[in-house]
């Protein structure tokens, strides 16, 4: 939901370190590389108890994340690009989380039932992406994408909000676990609604 407002804040600042980055020679699909290997050090450091340590590697995942789109707009786009940018994201998300089942008991109930949260929107996403394609819908209200981003109630930005407040509030996470599930929830019903009412009048 707040994704287009963050992209309209810090795009200029991320295209002009793209420029800089690009000038050097680093490609896009290096920074995801390296992005991915922040967010997969978050899981460990979280499953741990070093909280805050799992959310700087996070939040220099995220960096490094908006730092490729700004590379990949620079050059020219790939298709392996928007593959790895999409997959990387979800296995930093889906560890993040299961690195908090991991590091207390109490947490594997929440977890679980948020993993099924992130099932549910990753899969209206991703669906819906497909017949995108398909079909030649496009859009550029999240800035250009190699896939068609359907929106919704939680998008990336909320994500690292939550992600954030779980690593400050550790104790908290149960609670906060399953507010975001149930916003997740809500999200995949908005995108199934968008999408029967996008695919249905059109022929297939």
């Amino acid at each position: 939901m707040l994704d287009p407002l963050l992209r309209r804040l810090l795009a200029p600042t991320l295209d002009r370190a793209g420029g800089h980055l690009a000038a050097l020679g680093i490609g896009a699909d290096a920074m995801t590389w390296a992005g991915f290997a922040l967010g997969l050090g978050a899981i460990p450091a979280i499953a741990t108890g070093h909280y805050l340590t799992g959310l700087a590697l996070f939040m220099g995942n995220r960096l490094f994340d908006g730092l490729d789109g700004a590379l990949a707009r620079r050059r020219s786009a790939s298709d392996l690009g928007g593959y790895l940018d999409i997959v990387c994201d979800f296995i930093v998300y889906a560890g993040f989380v299961a690195g908090f089942a991991l590091a207390r008991p109490d947490n594997a109930l929440p977890a679980a039932i948020l993993l099924f949260g992130f099932m549910g929107t990753g899969s209206t996403f991703l669906a819906f992406a497909i017949f995108a394609a398909k079909r030649g819908l496009a859009t550029t209200r999240r800035g250009p994408k190699a896939l068609y981003y359907l929106g919704g109630l939680t998008e990336g930005t909320e994500t690292i909000l939550f992600f954030a407040a779980f690593c400050l509030f550790p104790t908290a996470f149960p609670t906060l676990a399953f507010v975001f599930a149930a916003l997740c929830l809500l999200t995949v019903v908005s995108r199934m609604a968008s999408a029967i009412r996008m695919l249905a009048d059109r022929p297939g």
